[in-house]
């Protein structure tokens, strides 16, 4: 990709001078190149180290862990003292305000950037990042681009929420040491019908939106006909990647999903393997702990709740941070990189399904279970009883003859239990929290 590389310079075209924004993030490239095929055991003491970086400057100048971490004010020698640091629950960061800021961000660091991630019991997450927390983010989204091999000349089409209708010549801040294709960007809010003649209008390369959206796009592309022809490729994130999606995006389009973890307040948590379907933690920019009931880690193949800790955040520090989501831990790659390995992301808590007879998991419901029964669009199940479960329907006609008792069955068959569940037609399923969809919602659970 050398050959595509900005110069700065005028009439310098080979060998290309960058400005400074992109030679930090080609400087940050060649490092992220090499950390990424070293062994777990130099990883993490490389992680331990610029841990202790920002753990001594947060108990000395932000009020919240200046209390919390009080018996660890000498410093965090090794990973079993780490283990021993307190849990920071997400209600916690809420309720302490401001007392999450550091009173003396590094003026290094570069200016002050606020981001304001949903809430999905209807309490938004404020949180301070900086300049150079914004170029970290850039440069991990510039190495997912790296990792598969994305033509940067191809067209770029993005469908977000926050967003209003637009057309760059270029792909945005994280690509500007090369020369790119063009961008364009279009609302979420827009009617499905209405983002997929955009889409077979503006004919891309790439498409990136949220989980929910590209598969619902896919699959409306499938029963109207259309192809995008030119397409390579498309990125999802924000949300859960249902198991089924992969594959009807393929039958759809004929192109592989790629998938990234990531949120407001901590970035790319973890990128989706160039060879394989699961995610490599970016353990460069992060710490991920995948915890057990008891706080234990979790060996490869069980589930857990995500515990972060960010290693470059000075201005609001997040330690220990449990985000809310749960992820099962993979086994280590075959692709040879050293980077952590989380097999699949599977929620938040209140996306799990509880049974009367106590067992808890996160429901699996894909559309071949029941796309033969009735002319469904969407579904989206609602826990509201220990036993009760509504399924809420957005169906083309009404159910007719045994439809409706084969659909409970099979949704009972998917769930595992005879939940007594009641089917709702509904016109559509609105987005919750931040623009997302959740296909299952449980309300005995925050």
């Amino acid at each position: 990709m050398l050959e595509l590389t900005r110069s700065a310079v005028p009439g310098v075209t080979w060998p290309a001078m960058p400005d400074d924004h992109a030679a930090r993030l080609l400087a940050l490239q060649l490092q992220l190149e090499q950390s990424q095929w070293q062994a777990i055991e130099r990883l993490q003491m490389q992680q331990l180290r610029q841990f202790a970086e920002v753990f001594r400057h947060a108990v000395l100048t932000v009020p919240y862990y200046r209390e919390r971490f009080a018996p660890w004010a000498a410093g965090v020698a090794g990973w079993p003292q780490y283990r021993e640091l307190p849990i920071t629950e997400r209600h916690d960061i809420q309720d302490a305000g401001e007392a999450m800021h550091s009173a003396a961000p590094p003026s290094s660091h570069g200016p002050m950037v606020t981001t304001g991630s949903s809430g999905s019991m209807g309490r938004p997450l404020l949180t301070r990042g900086t300049g150079w927390t914004q170029l970290l983010w850039n440069s991990f989204l510039l190495r997912d681009h790296l990792w598969h091999r994305r033509d940067l000349h191809g067209k770029l089409a993005a469908i977000r929420s926050k967003t209003s209708e637009g057309r760059l010549d270029h792909w945005g801040p994280a690509t500007m040491p090369f020369a790119t294709g063009p961008s364009v960007v279009r609302g979420l809010s827009a009617d499905l019908d209405e983002q997929l003649r955009w889409l077979v209008e503006e004919d891309p390369d790439y498409v990136i939106s949220f989980a929910t959206n590209i598969h619902m796009l896919a699959r409306r592309s499938r029963e109207m006909g259309l192809r995008l022809p030119r397409l390579r490729h498309v990125r999802t994130y924000g949300e859960m990647l249902r198991p089924d999606a992969r594959a009807d995006v393929r039958e759809s389009w004929g192109v592989e999903i790629i998938d990234s973890y990531s949120s407001e307040e901590l970035g790319y948590i973890a990128l989706q393997c160039p060879q394989c379907e699961h995610y490599h933690v970016q353990a460069e920019n992060l710490i991920v702990e995948v915890l057990d009931e008891s706080g234990e880690p979790c060996r490869p193949g069980d589930t857990g709740r995500v515990v972060v800790s960010t290693l470059h955040n000075f201005a609001m520090p997040l330690l220990r941070y449990a985000n809310g989501d749960y992820a099962e831990v993979g086994e280590q790659c075959a692709c040879g990189r050293g980077l952590p390995v989380l097999r699949r992301i599977v929620g938040r808590q209140r996306n799990m399904v509880v049974r009367p007879d106590g067992v808890r998991h996160w429901p699996s419901f894909p559309a071949e279970s029941w796309r033969d029964i009735a002319p469904i669009v969407q579904i989206q199940l609602v826990q509201d009883a220990i036993d009760h479960i509504e399924a809420r329907l957005v169906i083309k006609r009404a159910l007719a003859g045994n439809e409706h008792v084969r659909l409970i069955a099979a949704l009972q068959d998917c769930l595992g239990y005879p939940f007594r569940i009641t089917l709702q037609q509904v016109n559509d399923i609105p987005r919750g929290t931040g623009n997302k969809y959740e296909d299952f919602v449980s309300l005995l659970v925050e």
